[in-house]
């Protein structure tokens, strides 16, 4: 199995690759808004709507025979924790971009997952490489109390824009707000500038 390491991505950022305020853990703590919500691998759809020109819905089985990668990331929680060297394994957010095809007045967009959480970005801060529907964590299925079976993984980005138990994305021309978003935190959530908050 080929691993590409992006690790060294914070050199776009900042010149160290722990962000400010952050302190290093080899642990990873669980952190979600409610509970696991109950995952049922023959009902369970994933969509990309919106400002798309084609709309698309995939069953599990389908979604994991989409092309996928493994990469060396590492993990920046906006409680103040990071876990570097994380090896997910995935669907590049890229893959289902260039299947739905972007409307060229797309700006935003809106994750959305079986809790009702939802989590939005840009649309230029998600278009990178290392933006991630991942369903493994260092070689093993993701599990549950980390947003298994399918999480979004946004390694330049504080985790709370990598929705757990992602089921969707929707394509915005104009932007709105997430679940955390919309109760002060921030919508572009740097780590190296240190967005927490709005």
């Amino acid at each position: 199995m080929t691993v590409e390491d992006v690790t060294d991505l914070y050199e776009e950022f900042g010149d160290e690759r722990l962000p400010p305020g952050q302190r290093e853990t080899s642990a990873f703590p669980v952190l979600s808004k409610g509970e696991t919500p109950p995952f049922d691998p023959d009902t369970w759809e994933f969509t990309v709507t919106g400002a798309v020109e084609t709309e698309l819905s995939f069953t599990w089985d389908e979604f994991c025979d989409l092309p996928s990668v493994t990469q060396r990331q590492d993990f920046h929680c906006v409680t103040g924790w990071s876990k570097f060297d994380c090896e997910f394994t995935g669907v590049p957010l890229l893959e289902l971009a260039d299947r739905a095809g972007v409307s060229d007045d797309a700006v935003h967009i809106m994750f959305s997952a079986l809790d009702d959480y939802t989590t939005d970005l840009p649309l230029e801060d998600c278009l990178r490489e290392e933006v991630l529907f991942a369903w493994s964590f260092d070689g093993e299925p993701l599990t549950p109390d980390h947003g298994g079976p399918l999480r979004v993984v946004t390694p330049h980005r504080y985790a709370y824009k990598g929705a757990k138990w992602v089921d969707g994305m929707e394509i915005l021309t104009t932007a709105e707000r997430g679940y955390w978003e919309r109760r002060g935190y921030s919508q572009t959530a740097n780590p190296w500038r240190e967005e927490r908050y709005s």
